[in-house]
């Protein structure tokens, strides 16, 4: 923290049991408990130590963020209950999953993660797929979407995607050169002020999981690609530099997949 912040309001949703706090995003998160149930709150309204930006603009984002969690409401996205303010601040409430994390902020989650056998990790992409068609259908482009965005329920061998906070309506302009987001899973459109940003750079998006997932995660060689040759074609095309090389849909993308072998 930057400077002093009040967080009693905190006992009245339970009793905390999880702290996140090594965000750059403005928020503060935190697990809490009441009875048996257990919940993720994300908090704004905090001047937290690695954000850039003020406590208002944290808010403002935050609001922005619960009506595209309402409106994308999906089985693969992690489950959201409800948002309101808090003071100066704002709070969403979500179900608390017992998950590992994909991201590499997190490196020891990430390595269970990635030790998950193939058939998870192949049901974790396909979970990844078809949540973006959904978002597409309803007329979103991902902004923001990497590793951190995945997790993995072992127990109930489920995948969950969270953090879709920036998500945009689609076709959207890019406005700040550097959009939000890992490079690793940035489309040159995402580094390019005044390019378009739309489904076919959520193909990118894709195909840059694909490559996360089976490996040639930065350098996308078949040499480190753990899958079949034709899955790696697909995954190369998906990751065009030139938009016109890339899958025009997801619905195209997802259906060259489950072609390849």
């Amino acid at each position: 923290m930057q400077t002093d912040c009040n967080l009693d309001f905190l006992s009245a949703y339970g009793r905390v049991f999880r702290v996140l706090d090594d965000q750059d995003s403005g928020n503060l998160c935190f697990g809490l408990e009441r009875g048996e149930r257990r919940y993720f709150l994300k908090f704004a309204g905090a001047q937290t130590l690695r954000y850039q930006g003020t406590p208002e603009q944290a808010v403002k984002r935050l609001k922005q963020a619960s009506a595209i969690y309402m409106e994308l409401s999906h089985p693969c996205l992690i489950p959201y209950h409800c948002s309101e303010k808090v003071g100066d601040g704002f709070v969403m409430i979500f179900d608390w999953v017992d998950a590992i994390c994909m991201g590499k902020q997190y490196p020891g989650q990430r390595e269970q993660f990635m030790a998950l056998p193939q058939e998870s990790l192949l049901d974790v992409f396909e979970a990844v797929l078809e949540f973006h068609r959904y978002v597409a259908k309803r007329g979103y482009v991902a902004i923001d979407f990497y590793d951190g965005s995945i997790l993995y329920d072992r127990s109930a061998h489920k995948p969950y995607i969270c953090d879709i906070d920036f998500y945009q309506k689609s076709p959207t302009v890019n406005t700040m050169g550097r959009m939000w987001g890992s490079s690793r899973f940035m489309s040159p459109e995402e580094h390019t002020l005044g390019a378009v940003v739309d489904e076919v750079t959520t193909v990118y998006t894709m195909g840059a999981t694909a490559f996360a997932l089976f490996g040639g995660e930065t350098e996308h060689t078949l040499e480190k690609w753990r899958l079949s040759e034709e899955r790696y074609r697909v995954a190369m095309r998906a990751v065009a530099s030139k938009r016109s090389e890339r899958y025009p849909t997801l619905a195209a993308l997802t259906a060259a997949w489950k072609l390849a072998k």
